[in-house]
């Protein structure tokens, strides 16, 4: 399953990995902020979460990192890129 399809068929949960401040001023709707700093600490909630994830941050760089960690720990999860990009995904599904 592609990530576009992930996000358009709502068949996981989408993660942003930017700052607070930076989900503050503007995300997808609903995906849930977890910073990339917090993800070893976030790591039991992140198992919790429907699975696959889709990983974004504002240019794919943190999100990349996050989802080379979160697969070494058997987790199913995919580098969506910018939030942007997920964002408009997702609105094509509506």
């Amino acid at each position: 399953m592609s990530v576009e399809q992930i996000i358009k068929e709502n068949a996981g949960t989408i993660v942003d990995v930017r700052t607070v401040a930076e989900f503050r001023g503007g995300h997808v709707a609903e995906s849930i902020n977890i910073p990339v700093q917090e993800i070893t600490e976030r790591l039991e909630e992140i198992k919790q979460l429907k699975q696959p994830l889709v990983l974004c941050c504002a240019s794919g760089g943190r999100s990349g990192q996050a989802t080379q960690f979160l697969s070494q720990m058997g987790i199913e999860c995919y580098n969506g890129g910018s939030w942007l990009d997920v964002n408009y995904f997702q609105t094509q599904a509506l």
